[in-house]
């Protein structure tokens, strides 16, 4: 537990904390940080996501299956109960907050915060890679999708389509999706694997230079963003930090005992579970100016409790896999 806290947890409070001084002081604006986040979701990860997966073997691949479909199940499903909660519950939210919700408190932050965490603590190893990006394409390449599929039906039931006005398709928020270097980057890396293709260890150094700046920018990053907003705490707000730190890993721990998953990926995938909300959701939220202060207030909130959640889900997953 002081090797998680040490290695994992500081460093990562140390950078937030950099970059939300930097961001009360005006060195960097929120807008420099959307900069940063792009430079990490468009370049630094899907370097650092590929070059690790590509050291990856066949055997490894499959031994992962089981590890896709529960990440996949089990966060959707957390990603359309916190949508539905947030909207059947509060009578005041329209779909669209629900939606933005979902996309928040319903995914983890597993692009920016990902290696930061997994690496100091399971190694620097093609396994902690093939994690990060199994749960980086769920929350990228279906969670988002669906979630602005679902915010811009709400948005246009309130704001109607002009007549002859073409509707735009279902589909693009999935293609669109699925076009951003950090979806396709880890899948293109598993078909090299899948194929069979070696990798030129020469070649990997010329993606480790920009994947070295994945974690630091992405969580100095989330220090600036937070320094922009007004974080105001209500009870919407904790109950987000709530179904993300709690009920995401809690799932995941009970579905993975259920199914005798893998003991090293069941311990990374309930951590990946319970990392903050993600980022991501925050964003969207600003672009669309919806559910903006009550979204952002539950990811300050979820980021300062994760520092003693972390290794508390590392200490129940151990004990559940030596009862079990």
């Amino acid at each position: 537990m002081l090797h998680i806290i040490l290695y994992a947890i500081v460093p990562i409070i140390v950078v937030m904390l950099a970059g939300y001084i930097s961001g009360k002081k005006g060195v960097f604006t929120g807008e420099n940080a959307k900069a940063f986040n792009k430079v990490v979701l468009d370049f630094a990860l899907p370097a650092a996501l590929f070059v690790s997966i590509v050291g990856a073997s066949r055997e490894m691949l499959v031994k992962d299956i089981k590890l896709s479909i529960i990440s996949l199940v089990v966060m959707m499903f957390c990603f359309m109960l916190v949508y539905y909660v947030y909207k059947w519950c509060f009578k005041k939210n329209t779909g669209a907050d629900a939606a933005i919700m979902a996309l928040i408190s319903g995914s983890s932050t597993i692009g920016f915060l990902g290696f930061a965490v997994l690496e100091p603590i399971f190694g620097t190893t093609p396994y902690v890679a093939l994690v990060v990006a199994i749960v980086g394409i769920v929350v990228n390449a279906v969670g988002i999708p669906v979630g602005l599929s679902l915010l811009n039906a709400s948005l246009e039931k309130t704001n109607p389509q002009p007549a002859g006005k073409k509707r735009p398709s279902a589909w693009a928020p999935v293609l669109h999706a699925l076009a951003q270097p950090v979806a396709w980057a880890p899948i293109l890396a598993v078909i090299w694997v899948i194929v069979g293709i070696p990798w030129p260890k020469w070649a990997s150094p010329s993606f480790d230079l920009i994947k070295g700046a994945n974690a630091s920018l992405a969580v100095f990053a989330a220090g600036v963003t937070l320094s922009a907003v007004k974080v105001s705490i209500n009870w919407q707000a904790v109950l987000g930090s709530i179904m993300k730190l709690i009920v995401m890993p809690a799932l995941l721990l009970i579905v993975g005992l259920i199914f005798k998953m893998d003991p090293l990926n069941l311990k990374m995938l309930v951590v990946a579970g319970a990392l903050p909300p993600a980022f991501s959701g925050v964003i969207i939220a600003d672009e669309y100016d919806t559910y903006v202060a009550t979204g952002t207030s539950s990811l300050a909130l979820s980021v300062i409790l994760f520092i003693a959640f972390c290794p508390l889900w590392i200490w129940v997953t151990d004990l559940c896999l030596k009862a079990f």
